[in-house]
């Protein structure tokens, strides 16, 4: 078995971490006695690409109890927990991740993931699917195909039965591709499921992102102006609990929709050209890119804080920042002073990373327990279907997001009513 971690030493601290999570993951817990049992993946190569984190790991046991074979890479340059990464290695997973990769580091051990030729892609963010793409095709662009020519089979994406996607970022990608005729197999858009973005990136991503914007800066929340564009499901759990902690939330978004409905639950309206001048604290939630930039860096209040909650480092424009900054020094690990041409000091978090998985642990263990849980089911679902799906981005089935709700409720000691035979009946007549 091969694998690349930091120090292999920290498996032990990285056992404990893994068990402290798994406790509060019944759903996983469930599964994993279920696969145990039965064996359904024994045999299947699986190629994960995720942030490597305790809860990542529940994941990749669960898999391997159910007889999988897994090489597992990071989805982030700084979101791996070193010691969860050495106890999966000595556990028997193939891990090339450590917190702190360079972009070429991070591109190779995506690479080492895939070159194991895999029947399932696991993906979050994309990256590992778009890198098999490229491979098929020659696309002779990027440093990701640059550095996978030269380990990866160009072949490789022929075993893959079907893959999935974990984020809104990666599952854009992957439409993308779908739209353009381009996509090679079926993907679950694990993101899709109600019981992964209702609750992981409302509830997770908004406690979460606040618990890295505090670890790196022990900021007073109470009275700021905190910014957030973007009013998805993550940005709105991000403004929600924003303004619990006493802050005054402004949002800002494209949707005419989501801004309307921003505004009827009781936020600040506006653009970034406005909310740049009165912002104290600046999250990005939109998956897109440039929503902070340089008119707007100049713009801002001496002391401004700038964070990401998107997948990519894409959404502040650190490329801007860079051009009118005069100076620039590090604070602490996460958080860097760039002095602006205009004399204003901005304070820029995790190097515009995922500030939730960079300076803080990521999302609680509880809500990640319904994201995975789709994801084991869904490469269950894949593997069962194997041949019979066509290259296209599905959801995981309503019923198996039932499931996942359902073992929830029971590991919370929840009851829930039970309709009576004529009560659903009723709700099937049109007659009444």
């Amino acid at each position: 078995m091969e694998y690349r971690v930091k120090d292999i030493s920290l498996a032990p601290k990285g056992r404990l971490m893994v068990e402290w999570a798994e406790r509060h993951m019944a759903v996983l817990r469930s599964i994993k006695e279920s696969f145990s049992e039965r064996q359904p993946l024994k045999g299947v190569k699986i190629a994960a690409c995720m942030h490597v984190t305790k809860e990542t790991a529940v994941l990749m046991l669960t898999l391997k109890a159910a007889g999988a074979e897994i090489a597992l890479a990071a989805s982030n340059p700084l979101s791996t927990q070193d010691p969860v990464a050495a106890y999966l290695a000595s556990e028997g997973v193939s891990v090339f991740a450590w917190k702190g990769m360079t972009e070429r580091e991070y591109f190779e051990s995506i690479a080492r993931a895939a070159s194991i030729e895999p029947d399932i892609t696991m993906d979050d963010g994309g990256d590992l699917t778009v890198m098999l793409h490229k491979l098929s095709i020659g696309e002779a662009k990027g440093l990701d195909y640059e550095v996978a020519k030269e380990i990866v089979p160009p072949d490789a994406y022929k075993r893959v039965v079907g893959g999935t996607e974990e984020t809104t970022t990666g599952v854009i990608r992957l439409r993308a591709l779908e739209r353009e005729g381009k996509l090679l197999y079926p993907v679950i858009a694990v993101n899709d499921s109600m019981t992964k973005y209702m609750f992981d990136n409302r509830f997770g991503t908004g406690q979460s992102t606040l618990d890295g914007i505090l670890r790196a800066t022990n900021i007073l929340l109470a009275g700021k102006n905190v910014v957030v564009a973007g009013y998805g499901w993550v940005g709105r759990g991000i403004a929600w609990r924003a303004r619990g902690m006493g802050a005054r939330v402004i949002v800002v978004e494209a949707d005419p929709i989501k801004a309307l409905e921003a505004y009827y639950e009781g936020f600040y309206v506006t653009d970034m050209r406005e909310a740049s001048k009165i912002g104290d604290v600046f999250i990005t939630a939109t998956g897109n890119r440039d929503v902070v930039r340089e008119e707007h860096f100049l713009e801002m209040r001496d002391g401004a804080i700038l964070a990401n909650a998107g997948h990519f480092n894409v959404e502040i424009s650190v490329e801007d920042l860079e051009r009118i900054s005069t100076s620039k020094r590090r604070i602490n690990e996460n958080v860097e002073e760039y002095t602006l041409r205009n004399g204003k000091k901005l304070y820029l978090l995790s190097e515009g990373r995922l500030v939730n998985l960079a300076a803080a642990e990521g999302h609680p263990s509880e809500v990640m327990d319904l994201s995975f849980g789709n994801q084991a089911l869904a490469v269950h679902l894949l593997w069962k279907k194997k041949g019979k799906l066509k290259p296209k981005v599905y959801r995981l089935p309503a019923q198996l997001d039932r499931r996942i709700a359902l073992i929830k409720l029971k590991s919370l000691g929840v009851r829930i009513e039970r309709l009576t035979p004529k009560q659903v009946e009723y709700l099937r007549s049109w007659t009444a």
